[in-house]
């Protein structure tokens, strides 16, 4: 996972690569898990921006410590709730692995 902005105060661009998804135990369509995934973190990190890499560019291998999710869950909202524990992750919560 790697994270790439600009200064710490106003960063010109924030771009967030994720390898891989692993959706153990969800019935969900892969896909709109995805598409909701990605439209939720881009929103989030609009909106609060990824406070990790405020020093700078960032990678990470991992993040694990992240809450659970329940397998019952829509595609849409395992979409939304997975890319709030992200940015969760990404604000400091969690275990990071560099």
């Amino acid at each position: 996972m790697g994270v790439n902005s600009g200064p710490a105060q106003e960063p010109s661009a924030i771009r967030v690569d994720i390898g891989e998804l692993v959706l153990d135990g969800f019935r969900a369509d892969p896909d709109r898990v995805s598409a909701a995934f990605e439209t939720e973190l881009t929103r989030l990190v609009r909106l609060h921006g990824v406070p990790l890499a405020a020093d700078g560019p960032l990678a990470l291998d991992a993040l694990s410590g992240l809450p659970p999710l329940s397998a019952g869950l829509s595609a849409r909202r395992l979409g939304q709730e997975l890319a709030r524990a992200v940015h969760q992750g990404l604000s400091g919560d969690g275990e990071v692995s560099r």
